[in-house]
């Protein structure tokens, strides 16, 4: 079924009895529904090199967790600094994410806890290519998708609706819609991996053969087989041009304020790479949780910044880590994996979605956290709710995906 709100036919019947009858054929106008929501803002966070989510979101409560992860697992919350924050009777926060327990707390913040992309692909290039054009199966050709969603809101494609801060040129932003952008750190200085098309073909071709190199992506054994040298340039690939989350909370005040700025500029993107924890990942302490801290920072002033009723922030990563930790107490490329919303409408202080435990028989061929919800679904939620975006332009913005109905309780009405 293609993306559509459960609300059609509430609104297709309001129209009739308002107007004494519709037209074959006529659009659904759901930006009618709720026009002071269309004004509000968009900021989607890229954490690249693939976040892991089952640290980050904690599921303390399965059995399984610390039997896969012996050197790595959270332990579970018993109220001191390094054991996990309890959200609820599955889940918590990893501590390092304690700044966000207020707006947990406060209803601001959502989780989505196995989402992802319908492509099994595990190279970080494919992945992140997909993500940011919301085309899981083409590899080229196509502009990115917050790109296609401020061309529906504009007439003007040169005047710029879109703000990019941190990264070059974020293949995400790219299409006929002017984008500003303002690169900051290394990224003043290069392009990123996929700065200009014939690099990013590149990549995806030697990625696309079966030699050691392919085959280690795919197995998620990177951190066994390659040299040092392989693994520094897959890291250095993973970041795909994005500064460290250090410089984070610094690029989210500097796009808030840019934003504030020029009203123009609905849609926000940041990024911050160093993800790709394949080696001495750490559990409460160590490389992840140092990463997990800045993002935190950001996430709060983020949300001190967006604060209106229709601003949303977003933040995904191109897929999770293997359930089980690896020889080198790290993790490798997974599956699904948490997507976070905040926002003064998400339903927050929730984890939404399926999910089905850590149990062997419920992980994707046996080692992945699954891919339960079509990150596009998860997407479209809030852009039909906030808004106003009608189902025809949401099948023009995410082709072939289906609505899921079990996140209808996503978004907070009125």
């Amino acid at each position: 079924m293609p993306l559509r709100s459960p609300n059609d036919r509430r609104r297709l019947l309001r129209a009739l009895l308002a107007g004494g009858g519709l037209a074959a054929g006529a659009p659904r106008a759901f930006a009618q529904e709720a026009p002071a929501m269309q004004r509000g803002r968009l900021v989607v966070v890229f954490l690249r090199g693939a976040c892991d989510g089952l640290s980050a979101l904690v599921p303390w409560s399965d059995p399984e967790y610390a039997r896969l992860r012996p050197s790595i697992a959270i332990a579970a919350p018993d109220g001191t600094a390094s054991t996990a924050i309890g959200l609820d009777g599955r889940f918590a926060l990893h501590p390092a994410l304690a700044p966000l327990l207020p707006l947990w707390q406060e209803g601001t913040l959502a989780v989505v806890p196995a989402a992802g992309s319908p492509n099994r692909t595990r190279s970080h290039f494919e992945a992140q290519h997909h993500w940011e054009t919301g085309l899981p199966d083409q590899s080229t050709g196509a502009p990115g998708w917050l790109n296609r969603l401020a061309a529906f809101d504009t007439p003007r494609p040169s005047q710029p609706r879109l703000l990019g801060v941190g990264e070059a040129n974020p293949h995400i932003l790219s299409g006929a819609v002017r984008a500003r952008l303002i690169p900051r750190g290394a990224a003043a200085t290069r392009a990123g991996v996929f700065g200009n098309d014939t690099a990013r073909e590149a990549l995806l071709e030697l990625y696309g053969d079966d030699d050691r190199l392919s085959r280690a992506f795919r197995d998620g054994v990177e951190s066994r087989l390659m040299s040092s040298k392989e693994l520094a340039a897959e890291r250095a690939a993973a970041d795909n041009g994005a500064g460290g989350v250090a410089g984070l909370a610094g690029d989210a005040r500097q796009l808030a304020a840019l934003m504030r700025a020029d009203p123009a500029l609905r849609i926000g993107f940041l990024s911050a790479g160093g993800w790709d924890t394949h080696v001495n990942q750490g559990a409460a302490t160590g490389q992840l949780a140092s990463r997990l801290s800045g993002l935190a920072a950001a996430l709060v002033q983020l949300r001190r910044d967006f604060d209106r009723p229709g601003d949303l922030v977003l933040v995904f990563s191109e897929f999770g880590r293997t359930c089980a930790e690896n020889g080198s107490r790290g993790t490798d490329h997974g599956r699904g994996n948490a997507m976070w919303l905040l926002g003064r409408q998400v339903a927050g202080g929730r984890v939404h979605g399926r999910w089905e435990g850590l149990a062997p028989g419920n992980l994707n061929e046996g080692r992945d956290l699954p891919v339960l919800h079509d990150f596009r679904a998860v997407i479209a939620q809030p852009i039909n709710r906030l808004f106003g975006l009608p189902d025809s332009r949401l099948a023009e913005l995410f082709p072939g995906a289906a609505w899921d109905a079990s996140l209808d309780a996503l978004v907070r009405r009125g």
